[in-house]
């Protein structure tokens, strides 16, 4: 197939080349006050690298561009040798993927997308604010470097390129397909014995832009290796406390499709049933374990980890070779929207954990992301499949199995200050002490559940109890949702404004300080303490909801 952007603007447009470098804000920026290079009636070319590729789009639309080229450079993805002989990215390899900067179907913003149900119409979602406005291309590092061959003018500090304009004039043409089209979820349902009401649910796409061999199929690799061991459980007579629901999700790669709708139709039931969501999509790329989480489950991740052994040193464990030189493990958050767990984090507040072997790799989203790369580069004895799935297995288990549910708000209360601190450097005025009472407040409160759970006896008090401990998670939401993106209900966990895969705590508080930095007007950074007492107003909820309490 041709390569190209998922939901794509359809044009034709032509103007000098301005070279943007990542396709960053702070790139436009440098490029408009440090030298001078006016983007607008310009074909931005920009290299993929830091920030999600439909915020390259957004943020060269709003410079004033008509239209984006995104490549692959070889600083970042190539070498002086690629795949098959290295693991690097051919000169000639495209990364596509969708270029929209919403979750879900676009014609059916906050509701699920299902036969008969009502859609906006295609020139409403052009005004929605998510669906890009200029035409964009994915070209490989060789096509781009011809491009970039016809461009003069100044070079930023650290860059090799000059930015432009021209002289060189490009024309972009591209004409994509709207369609309306049928995607397939596949739900298998392992019913709770004794609290068959609460879930404990494991997903994985299956969709892919090529042959996909990390991206999903890793995961889904994974996912069907846990279904099989659960089945050889159950013939053995087990059966878990709380329902086990396995999802293999369709439609991941045009905007999280398949998980959103399903959490968008199932709302109110997950909001009430859900335990948590376990993620996983890339699986494996390569060595060392890593994961991201909602903070309550960090313990249970490293526990985990201790009691599986490294499929690269059988001396150790994988929290050992994770753990490395560094004496802690550091887990990231879920406030990007990378994969299938942002609509459980951040629109309904379910506790949620993703985890992988290896990073980020250069042949992502690209043909050569096939079985030879995996066989050769990814995994060559599959030891490290084997590996993610006995870890995943085994945190699924515990948050099946355990009569108590293994949450710690302690951690959670702790990451927090960590992100409070930080905002107490922004002047201006801002009070940052609303935030760090709620916080404190937490800490007591996670300290208080803890002792609690030492003591416990009686069906009703564990119920109560884990009750308590659930729906924490959905006290951090509110209803209204951040400001300009009310999808996003979630005031701790969610994307940067301007990268969709970048995690924020306090995504609310920093659109407002970005603002407040462009505008630097009083009614500006009065917003940017209204959002810090709306995130300490949920924080205090979250306290009272563990506690138990009304006040």
């Amino acid at each position: 197939m041709p390569t190209f952007h998922g939901y794509a603007k359809s044009g034709n447009v032509s103007g000098p080349v301005v070279y943007a470098n990542y396709g960053r804000v702070e790139d436009f920026v440098r490029l408009k006050k440090e030298m001078g290079v006016n983007v607008s009636g310009a074909v931005v070319v920009a290299r993929y690298g830091q920030i999600y590729r439909g915020d390259i789009v957004q943020n060269a639309y709003e410079a004033g561009a008509v239209g984006v080229v995104i490549y692959t450079d070889k600083r970042d993805y190539g070498g002086d040798e690629w795949f098959p002989e290295s693991r690097r990215m051919p000169p000639s390899g495209v990364q596509v993927g969708t270029v929209y900067n919403g979750l879900g179907d676009p014609t059916t913003p906050g509701w699920a997308s299902v036969e008969g149900c009502e859609r906006l119409s295609n020139e409403a979602v052009e005004l929605s604010g998510d669906a890009p406005l200029i035409p964009s291309l994915p070209v490989s590092a060789a096509d781009a470097e011809v491009i970039l061959k016809t461009v003069v003018g100044d070079v930023a500090d650290g860059d090799v390129y000059p930015v432009g304009p021209g002289p060189g004039i490009l024309n972009l043409s591209y004409t994509g397909e709207t369609v309306i089209a049928k995607i397939e979820n596949v739900i298998g349902v392992i019913q709770g014995e004794e609290e068959p009401d609460r879930y404990v649910i494991l997903g994985n796409h299956r969709d892919a832009w090529t042959y996909g061999a990390v991206d999903p199929n890793s995961g889904t690799a994974v996912i069907l290796e846990i279904a099989q061991r659960l089945d050889k459980l159950q013939k053995r007579g087990w059966k878990p406390r709380r329902t086990i629901i396995l999802c293999n999700w369709d439609a991941e790669e045009y905007a999280l499709t398949g998980s959103t709708e399903w959490v968008e139709e199932n709302r109110e039931m997950l909001s009430s049933r859900a335990v948590a969501y376990m993620n996983v999509d890339c699986a494996v790329s390569g060595p060392g374990f890593d994961a991201s989480a909602t903070p309550q489950l960090d313990e249970l991740i490293k526990l985990a980890a201790q009691e599986v052994q490294d499929p690269d040193n059988a001396t150790q464990t994988i929290y050992d070779s994770w753990i490395g030189s560094r004496n802690s493990v550091e887990i990231g958050r879920l406030g990007g929207t990378g994969s299938d767990y942002a609509s459980f984090v951040q629109h309904v507040g379910v506790s949620a954990v993703d985890m992988r072997f290896g990073g980020g790799y250069p042949v992502y989203h690209s043909i050569y992301d096939d079985f030879t790369w995996m066989e050769k580069f990814g995994d060559p004895m599959f030891h490290r499949h084997v590996a993610m799935a006995s870890v995943f297995g085994l945190v699924a288990l515990r948050l099946a199995d355990e009569e108590v549910l293994p949450f710690n708000y302690i951690t959670y209360a702790s990451e927090l200050k960590k992100s409070a601190e930080d905002l107490e450097k922004l002047g201006h005025s801002i009070d940052v002490s609303p935030l760090i009472k709620s916080i404190e407040d937490l800490s007591t409160a996670a300290q208080g559940i803890n002792k609690e759970k030492e003591g416990i006896k009686g069906a009703l008090k564990v119920r109560e109890i884990n009750d308590r401990l659930m729906m924490a998670e959905r006290a951090m939401t509110d209803r209204d949702g951040l400001s300009e993106r009310p999808w996003y209900k979630h005031l701790v966990y969610g994307p940067s404004k301007y990268d969709d895969y970048g995690s924020k705590s306090f995504p609310g508080v920093d659109d407002a300080i970005e603002n407040a930095k462009k505008l630097d007007t009083k009614a500006s950074w009065e917003n940017v303490q209204h959002h810090i007492w709306r995130v300490s107003r949920a924080i205090r909820q979250a306290s009272l909801v563990l506690k138990g309490q009304l006040r």
